[in-house]
């Protein structure tokens, strides 16, 4: 056993038993912002086996102040996140299998995932795609860890199949307007706690200690020095979509995902490729050269500007249109230049 995992191997709650559990476990983290990178880094450090973690963004400046992985140099190159996380974490712990996607998750990915690891984790920020590792943990019949913070506070809750309401239960109706990092701000120790709140649920999910898991949602507020513990047991619906005796998971089915979306609490909207003509990098920096204007470009991405409009084209062929909120205008400036 390597020593580096000495201190943590004279925990009674994970001893050599639970340190072999976790060097065999196969974890997924969908997203990897603040609460993404920080669980991985806790969860690379705890030894476990194998990660996977996707995410579609890139590294900003905004980020750097509660991203604990990335620097000004990921920010400025604008690596996507998952690259800029993996090259640090590679450096900190070598001996184990990371696997990254640089890509939207969607229905195909979010099951693909779900079929290979023991428990999700989500670190996203949006309720969309919540949605979609609640049916697919459901469906496949594995925990995920729920997550989520803003301004000062957080909340963690860990969903197990046919032990608890699930988070269709919840929410019956996606809200209609959500606070966010962007608009409200955030503070990094509500990141870290949260991260860290979410990472011991794995662990004892790992190790095989279930019964000492969470059974309320828990909300804290570091500033005000405030908790608050939310009992689930009694929302859970006989006739959810996703939990009940007869599912149908529908943020799985392809046809009800959205192909343009606007992006929660940030000035850009997301077009996700087509299945009948997927943009390759070549078609946008051929786009940006007719246009004349600069153009940046490598193994992931090009970026160019339009109309003061940033917009970057992925690797995967999705489409990120900064300073637009507006679907059908981002659909018009998509279709002015790509025909």
């Amino acid at each position: 056993m390597d020593t580096r995992f000495s201190r943590q191997l004279l925990f009674k709650g994970i001893g050599q038993e639970g340190q072999q559990r976790l060097e065999k476990s196969k974890v997924a983290i969908i997203g990897c912002g603040a609460l993404g990178s920080s669980v991985l880094e806790t969860l690379v450090r705890a030894g476990i086996g194998t990660i996977h973690i996707a995410d579609r963004d890139v590294v900003e400046l905004s980020n750097l102040h509660r991203q604990q992985l990335f620097s000004e140099y990921d920010a400025l190159e604008q690596l996507p996140k998952v690259i800029a996380a993996e090259k640090r974490i590679k450096a900190i712990r070598s001996d184990f299998s990371l696997h990254t996607y640089i890509q939207h998750v969607d229905s195909t990915l979010i099951q693909q995932l779900a079929q290979q690891v023991d428990i999700i984790v989500d670190a996203t920020d949006n309720f969309e795609t919540r949605l979609l590792i609640n049916d697919a943990a459901y469906k496949y019949n594995i925990p995920w860890i729920y997550g989520a913070c803003i301004g000062s506070s957080g909340v963690v809750f860990p969903f197990i199949p046919n032990q608890s309401a699930c988070l269709r239960c919840l929410l019956p109706v996606l809200p209609s307007t959500n606070e966010t990092c962007d608009t409200v701000g955030i503070i990094s120790p509500a990141v870290q706690i949260t991260a860290a709140i979410q990472s011991a649920e794995v662990l004892k999910w790992l190790t095989g200690q279930e019964n000492l898991m969470l059974k309320k949602i828990y909300h804290f507020d570091c500033w005000n020095s405030s908790q608050l513990n939310i009992g689930v047991s009694k929302v859970k619906k006989p006739l959810c979509k996703t939990c009940s005796n007869n599912p149908a998971y529908p943020s799985l089915q392809v046809n009800l995902q959205q192909h343009y979306a606007v992006l929660c609490g940030r000035d850009a909207v997301q077009i996700l490729p087509s299945t009948d003509r997927k943009i390759t990098l070549q078609d946008a920096a051929k786009i940006a050269n007719k246009l004349n204007v600069p153009v940046k470009q490598n193994p992931y991405f090009v970026e160019f500007k339009k109309e003061n409009h940033r917009i970057i084209v992925f690797q995967d062929g999705r489409i990120l249109i900064h300073g637009l909120k507006n679907i059908h205008e981002s659909r018009k400036m998509v279709t002015q230049l790509f025909g």
